[in-house]
This record gives structure tokens, sequence and C-alpha cells, in this order.
């Protein structure tokens, strides 16, 4: 099925930053997305501004931490839609801080859901596409997943994962699944939020208002990678506002 059109597409992560500018730019494409995030009110509001602008969708609650709710997506996606095409493992969290702050509930966190996310995203859709004999599978990754910088080892240490897990599953996969890795530079989203150490977070705050892309601009890379014809996989798209270093 070439391009993006009649796609089925699932997303993590799906209700703000880069999964909701991705979930917009697919079904805009006429891809059937299926949406998952942990924020119900979000999730909602985003899967009626789809089907208001005539889109197909689908959305569930999801907590990329529970194996059960990863699987319970994807079935969502084959209940509703016969397939799944792709699966965008995108949810993330970066509450990042010096390793002196021993904030260790923030270092479960980070591998919980940047790490075994995408790991559980994996063992529900694997199968699935085996058994369909195509698939794809994108995992955001991150640029910390190419360069260490201070204050966020754990953050990058999950990212080099997510990239190591990847290529791995790519050389595994054969020829009838594709795996792509997407490495999203400083991004305009709420990622600050949910950073506990507040010097960390204001200086990564101003940094963002004063250099970060638009979602948009990674959500153009996951379409461009997924509209490729069957036989050609893009293993890793790094995107990044010229302004960072």
């Amino acid at each position: 099925m070439p391009g993006i059109t009649e796609k089925v597409v699932a997303i993590t992560g799906a209700s703000s930053g880069i999964g909701e500018a991705t979930a917009l730019l697919l079904a805009e494409r006429g891809a059937k997305v299926v949406l998952g995030a942990r924020g119900p009110d979000r999730l909602r509001a985003l899967a009626g501004r789809i089907a208001e602008a005539g889109g197909e969708v689908a959305q569930a609650p999801t907590d990329v931490r529970r194996r059960e709710d990863v699987s319970g997506l994807v079935g969502l996606a084959r209940e509703r839609y016969g397939r799944l095409d792709v699966l965008i493992s995108n949810a993330g969290v970066m509450p990042v801080s010096p390793l002196d702050d021993l904030r260790v509930e923030d270092w479960e966190e980070m591998v919980d859901v940047n790490l075994k996310g995408v790991l559980y995203g994996i063992a529900a859709a694997l199968p699935v596409f085996r058994e369909q004999g195509y698939g794809h599978f994108v995992h955001t990754a991150s640029t910390a997943g190419h360069r260490i910088v201070a204050n966020q080892s754990v953050y990058a240490g999950t990212k080099f994962a997510v990239r190591a897990v990847s290529e791995g599953l790519r050389q595994e996969a054969g020829r009838d699944l594709r795996v792509t890795v997407v490495s999203p530079g400083m991004t305009r989203t709420n990622f600050a939020d949910g950073m506990t150490d507040p010097e960390t977070r204001g200086r990564l705050a101003s940094l963002r208002d004063e250099i970060a892309m638009p979602p948009a601009a990674v959500a153009r890379a996951i379409a461009f990678a997924i509209e490729q014809p069957a036989d050609i996989d893009v293993g890793e798209v790094v995107v990044r506002p010229t302004a960072q270093a």
C-alpha cells in the first residue's frame, strides 16, 4: 500500500506535542488514526477535531507503562479497521535533573515510559505484523540519544536504548517489516512541565522558547518515512532546529 492514504496508524502519546501534530497530519493525508494517550479529555478533543474534519479516527486511554493498555490500542486498530499498518511509539517523558539529586522515581518513570513503552509496543504489534506479512514500527527517540549533556544522562540513556532496540529489531525484522527511528531536537512541546527540578525546568523552558521547532516539523519527518514504498525503509531521521548546537 503506497503512500499514507487508507493506512491504519496507531499512535501513543497522541494527545499533545509531536503525537498530536502527527495524528492531525496523517489524518489530513487520509490515514485512519488510532490514538492513545494518558489524558482522556485531550484525547477525546483531538479525536473530535479529526472526525469533524472528515477523518477516520478511534481512540482509547493508553498508559504505555501498562502492557495491557498498549496491547489494547493495537487490538482496537484491528477491531475497528481490520489491520494495523504502522505503530508510532511516541509517548515519552523528560523529568531530567542532576544525578546528585537522586530523583530515583523520575529515573524509573523515564525507563518505564520511554523504553518499556516502546518494548510493549513491539510485543503487541510484532506478532500482528508477522501474521499480516507487513508492518512499520516508528519509534520517537531524541537527539539526546546521539549526544549526552549534563543533567540528561538517564533520559539520554533511555533514548540511546530506543535506538539500540530499534536497530536490533530492524535487523531481525526481515524484508517484510520496516523500522524507523525519528530523533527530534528541541521541539516546542510541554516537555518541561514534567520536570521536578525547577532550575533545569526553567533553563530548558527558556531554551525551548528561544530556538525550538514546531511539532509539525517532526510530524512531516514521520510522514516521509511512512509514505515510502514498501521495499524502502527509512532507518533514522534526525530533525532539529538550525539554531540547536
